[in-house]
């Protein structure tokens, strides 16, 4: 199989879809692998890294999308890429469609057959190709809203940690699942005041087991959160429904009764934002004030760290893009029910029952998709 890997256009979006390493395991496997000139710079690799194994350079991600058979990506496709899809044409990324009905309707239009890495499932109900990039940005998320408290960038003013004689800040993290554990460790290790909510008794009881009593936990509800929201210093929006859009878990009238200069950082802000007020921004211009709270919603959080979100997210990634290119989508999806589950669009059919049911399109289900 021909496999292209264009640059991200996504502003200040610096991975890569393909590693060095993972472009010689393609390349071991009898596939031909072209990348664009410059694409991997960002994360540290240079054009010689990937000639050095065989794949072929080519100067435009025009190229890439004539020629390829698959296409790999980091984020969805911008509307000058969305264009020069086609039927027939596999795309192998992040799409987060149930927010984005234009992107939904050009993939439709284009008849690609789009595979999503955030719904691609494992055995045990996890989202493995989504968990790397959970991870990564968990772990920014109490780091990116540290520095959004601080006083010149129009926060509080208040250290994560505080010092002797004056209170941490206090930090509450509603959703305690990949997203909600990587940010609470690394507030809990700034020293924060950490209260993590979630609906699962036996994920609270994870959680209080694995951090010995260095965070609360506390049932997620109306109540709770309007409680904890006037108290805290930070939130952070860890929520996720797999494949669809985020539900608004902070409505606006509810700033009014939090701190001036408080901060929300919206991890899901790619489904859509768990808070009312929240708006995609970059890492170009990162934040936003409404009503005298801080708002931080870069839509690609990872790209920050783009060397150990691409190493990371090539780890997870690669197997899969390995049984595509070696059995074709059908087969690969007809032995993996799990890569299955990550089929959203197949000529000009919506597949992907969470998508249709937020933008309210007919959905042809996986499996009739593979019979057509």
């Amino acid at each position: 199989m021909l496999i292209g890997c264009p640059k991200e256009i996504k502003p200040q979006e610096f991975r890569v879809g393909l590693t060095p390493n993972a472009a010689q395991e393609a390349s071991a496997h009898g596939h031909k692998v072209l990348i664009q000139k410059g694409a991997g710079l960002g994360a540290g690799f240079a054009d010689e890294d990937y000639s050095a194994i065989g794949a072929e350079l080519v100067d435009s991600a025009a190229e890439i999308f004539a020629r390829a058979e698959m296409v790999v990506k980091v984020k969805e496709p911008q509307a000058i890429e969305r264009a020069q899809l086609r039927e027939g044409q596999i795309l192998f990324t992040y799409l987060h469609l149930a927010p984005d009905p234009q992107q939904t309707r050009d993939l439709l239009e284009s008849g690609v057959t789009a595979i999503a890495y955030e719904t691609v499932t494992d055995r045990n109900g996890g989202l493995p190709l989504l968990a790397p990039m959970s991870e990564v940005a968990g772990r920014l998320a109490p780091q990116m809203g540290a520095w959004a408290l601080q006083k010149a960038n129009g926060g509080r003013g208040v250290l994560m940690g505080g010092v002797p004689g004056v209170r941490p800040a206090n930090v509450v993290i509603i959703g305690g699942g990949v997203v909600g554990t990587a940010a609470a460790r690394v507030a809990v290790g700034m020293g924060a005041n950490v209260t993590i909510l979630d609906r699962s008794i036996g994920r609270m009881s994870y959680l209080d087991d694995i951090f010995h009593g260095r965070l609360t936990t506390q049932f997620s509800d109306k109540g709770a959160v309007a409680e904890l929201i006037t108290r805290a210093d930070m939130v952070i929006g860890a929520v996720l429904i797999p494949g669809a859009a985020a539900p608004k878990l902070i409505a606006r009238a509810q700033l009014a009764s939090m701190q001036p200069g408080a901060v929300l950082v919206d991890v899901a802000i790619d489904q859509g934002g768990c808070f009312e007020t929240s708006r995609a921004t970059t890492h170009a211009d990162p934040i936003y004030e409404v009503d005298g709270i801080l708002h931080y919603c870069v839509a690609n959080m990872p790209g920050a760290v783009a060397r150990t979100a691409t190493i990371a997210l090539g780890n997870a990634t690669m197997p899969h893009m390995l049984a595509l290119a070696d059995k074709g989508w059908r087969k690969a999806c007809e032995d993996d029910p799990h890569l299955l589950e990550g089929l959203n669009t197949h000529a000009g059919h919506l597949t992907y029952y969470a998508v249709g049911r937020a933008l309210g399109i007919d959905v042809l289900s996986p499996s009739k998709a593979l019979k057509l």
